[in-house]
């Protein structure tokens, strides 16, 4: 089983919603930070926003402050991030890792496509 599964991308509008999921297998990692990670075209992978074993969260990116909220839910393993206002400029494929990352165990990502 994957250390970590990201779901919940697809095509959305520009000025749209989505949530993201991931899921981890590894019970440890619920005490540990995890973070939201992306690569756009052409760029590197950057830390979009992270959160705390203990829920507190932090947003990276400017663009995204203000429309990202990063959220988890120990119960389940699982963190989540809420898009809002969504841009061209978020279209990436959006990973899940710890914070820092553990290189071995980055998933497939999950493709957020923005569109009209």
């Amino acid at each position: 089983q994957a250390p970590l599964v990201e779901s919940g991308g697809g095509l959305v509008q520009p000025g749209g919603s989505l949530r993201l999921s991931c899921a981890a297998s590894e019970s440890s990692f619920s005490i540990k930070s995890m973070g939201w990670y992306r690569r756009a075209p052409g760029k590197q992978r950057e830390l979009v926003a992270s959160i705390t074993s203990l829920g507190a969260p932090t947003l990276y990116t400017d663009s995204g402050k203000g429309r990202f909220v990063i959220s988890r839910d120990k119960a389940k393993n699982t963190i989540f991030l809420q898009m809002n206002s969504v841009t061209p400029e978020d279209e990436a494929v959006y990973y899940c890792n710890l914070v820092p990352p553990v290189q071995s165990i980055w998933g497939q990502g999950t493709q957020v496509t923005v569109s009209s």
